[in-house]
């Protein structure tokens, strides 16, 4: 048996060649792995397979030996088996024999070139020279590989025919399976492994509508486009369909349209062009194919009508300025063209770009020239032919520029600053002329003097960047500017920029002269910087032993003294005082003070002290509140009518209370209190009497 067939979608079959050309070009191992692939579609009440293997000598095996399809049982009820249960559907599934397609071929020619592939004894395919030509140096059973699997995948019925496909019509809406595809090729002779899926009816869902199909209307053509990777999942291949009354529709691809016969296979668009005539309305509208033969839904309705292009596009020649905002524009078009306009537009930019903007419309389709009197320094001018059937021609872009004898207004809003580093940065507004070029920056050291120029040309940003020397004898620096325009009218200059420069000398330090200790308060008086820009002196305090330093008094004023109330006595402490210019340079620390306050105040009164008479237990009880938590300890004192004040008993400085049971009736009761710190210094003593 031999044919021989004429494909006309050789496009389709150059992608899968050249697949296969780079996969086999690539680095692989020796011992590549060869195994069985299986997809799955559910429908409503049955679960169709599909499967192919990764090599072409195993494929030919296969076709021998055949393929064994098992199913396992492996939940139900959304419960998981212990023991998945095992069924074979098909021990043998191979290609059905020669003479089962004999009648087929006659209708289907996919599946006359599958029986081919499969039964031929020569397999030849004839169309393109660049086809020819990848089939003459590809092997013949690559060649019959790639063709089968190809076919199968457009045709369903074919696949099973092709023993590639298995229609299972028993499964149950509550039970899920593994279906697993293994090989019944000895391994003696190739090792191949088993592939399989995991699927149930209850994953079924309706094929999805194709997305994202639009329509480009030109003259007698219809460029189609949608994407395909977003639904390569479900559809390998689609048919288009058009309509003249978007009622009856009409397949316009005799074969499937699939992504592969695209140039690009990166691409995510398929694109397909349709001939049409001008001025009628068509429809389009695509449906998927699904790898098992189903046709999915239609995508959306789009519509639309061809036009024919306007043969002639008109040109601007000439320019004639009036004066400086004045001019007068020609053009070139073809008389014959006139009948086919309904007259011209004049567009206009700042730019050459694509923010045109219609100027003037309606020009007469006899006309050749317009006066437009709004020039700006800088105008870009078009042309364009208004066709009768809506089509438009444009000219090139007119650069037009007027005589400019008018210079921009001088800069303003000059700011800037010196940092410590000499490093100048100025700023101001930019100016407004939409034919600005830039601006020249000048510079002087001292206000009489020639300013000179800094920059060599004109300047774009309404910034610049200069360095000065901040150890010299000015300590100021005068910048100007001067705005310039394209055609090189200058400005006024701007109003100077003075700028002072950073101050890197700290002033000199203050001094202190006297130092006195009155009552627990610390007074120091110093002579400040005797600097000119000195303006502020701060006075900083060290307790102890402490590390850090803190301010206790900061003057901007001249005060030269200061009582630090806030010492404590027993404390030693250390006394620097600061100065900060203008510039906040501060100087070295003055000479400091190293001073000891000693102890002279007394301890604070006890508070609340207080004897009440307690019936119940016989006693006398005392209570108090101290503050102060220095109290090491409370002495308590006791007196009556017969016996002098004298101490009765010593508490801890947390006691609070105290009850007295040593007392006789009717007798006369004085107690006093005072705390006691753990230098020895004393409060003075709290009295209170009470009779029992």
């Amino acid at each position: 048996m031999k044919f021989q067939f004429l494909i006309t979608f050789f496009l389709v079959i150059i992608g899968n060649c050249q697949a296969q050309d780079k996969t086999s070009a690539e680095p692989v191992s020796t011992e590549k792995k060869i195994e069985i692939h299986v997809i799955s579609r559910v429908q409503k009440d049955r679960i169709l397979l599909r499967w192919a293997v990764t090599d072409p000598m195993a494929w030919k095996k296969l076709n021998k030996y055949g393929y064994t399809l098992e199913r396992y049982t492996v939940t139900r009820d959304n419960k998981t088996l212990d023991n998945p249960e095992k069924t074979i559907l098909a021990k043998v599934i191979q290609p059905e024999p020669l003479e089962a397609w004999e009648k087929i071929i006659e209708t289907n020619d996919d599946a006359a070139i599958v029986a081919q592939a499969l039964y031929g004894e020569d397999f030849t395919v004839t169309g393109a020279d660049n086809l020819q030509s990848i089939v003459n140096i590809s092997e013949e059973n690559q060649q019959r590989f790639t063709f089968a699997l190809y076919m199968a995948d457009k045709d369903y019925q074919v696949a099973k025919k092709a023993g590639l496909a298995f229609e299972d019509l028993s499964p149950k809406q509550n039970e899920k399976y593994i279906y697993r595809v293994s090989s019944n090729v000895p391994e003696t002779e190739m090792s191949i492994a088993y592939g399989g899926v995991f699927v149930g009816l209850k994953e079924y869902e309706p094929l999805p509508k194709p997305v994202d199909l639009t329509a480009s209307f030109t003259d007698k053509k219809t460029m189609l486009s949608w994407n395909f990777k977003m639904l390569a999942h479900a559809y390998g291949s689609y048919y288009v369909e058009r309509s003249s009354d978007k009622v009856n529709f009409k397949r316009i691809t005799d074969k499937p349209y699939t992504s592969l016969s695209q140039g690009n296979p990166n691409n995510s668009q398929i694109f397909y062009i349709d001939s049409i005539a001008n001025n009628t309305q068509y429809s389009y509208r695509i449906q998927g194919i699904s790898s098992f033969g189903e046709l999915g839904p239609y995508s959306q309705v789009v519509s639309g009508k061809g036009k024919s292009i306007l043969q002639f596009v008109p040109h601007l020649t000439v320019k004639e300025f009036k004066d400086d905002t004045t001019v007068n524009l020609i053009w070139e078009f073809p008389e014959e063209g006139n009948n086919e306009i309904t007259g011209f537009e004049l567009r206009r930019s700042d730019q050459d770009d694509n923010k045109y903007a219609v100027v003037a419309k309606n020009i007469a389709p006899k006309s050749r020239n317009i006066v437009f009197n709004k020039l700006s320094s800088t105008n870009y001018f078009t042309i364009t032919a208004v066709g009768k059937n809506g089509n438009n021609r444009t000219s090139f872009p007119m650069l037009v520029q007027p005589v400019d004898s008018i210079p921009p207004v001088k800069p303003v809003g000059l700011k800037g600053t010196i940092d410590s580093l000499g490093v100048v940065k100025i700023t101001w507004d930019p100016n407004k002329e939409k034919d600005l070029m830039g601006y020249r920056i000048y510079k002087a050291n001292n206000p009489n003097e020639e300013y000179s120029q800094m920059t060599i040309s004109p300047s774009e940003p309404n910034t610049f960047d200069d360095k000065v020397i901040l150890k010299s004898l000015n300590s100021k620096v005068y910048y100007k500017i001067i705005a310039v325009d394209n055609h090189y009218n200058m400005s006024p200059f701007s109003d100077p920029l003075i700028l002072k420069k950073p101050d890197v000398i700290p002033p000199t330090s203050p001094v202190f002269v006297k130092y006195d200790i009155t009552d627990g308060s610390v007074f120091l008086e110093w002579i400040n910087s005797q600097s000119e820009d000195a303006v502020i002196h701060q006075l900083y305090r060290k307790e102890n032993d402490q590390k850090d330093w803190t301010l206790i008094f900061e003057t901007k004023n001249k005060e030269e003294n200061y009582q630090d109330k806030t010492a404590t006595e027993g404390n030693t402490y250390q006394y620097a005082i600061f100065a900060k210019d203008e510039s906040n340079l501060v100087s070295n620390p003055s000479p400091m003070v190293h001073l000891f306050v000693p102890k002279y105040a007394v301890m604070p009164s006890v508070k609340g002290f207080f004897a009440q008479v307690n019936k119940t237990t016989n006693t006398i009880d005392l209570s108090w509140d101290y503050e102060d938590k220095k109290a090491d300890t409370f002495e308590i004192y006791k007196g009556s009518d017969k016996d002098a004040l004298q101490l009765i008993q010593t508490v801890t400085g947390s006691t609070k209370r105290l009850s007295d049971p040593t007392i006789t009736i009717n007798t006369n009761y004085k107690y006093g209190i005072r705390a006691v710190s753990k230098d020895g210094r004393m409060s003075k003593m709290d009295l209170f009497s009470v009779k029992f």
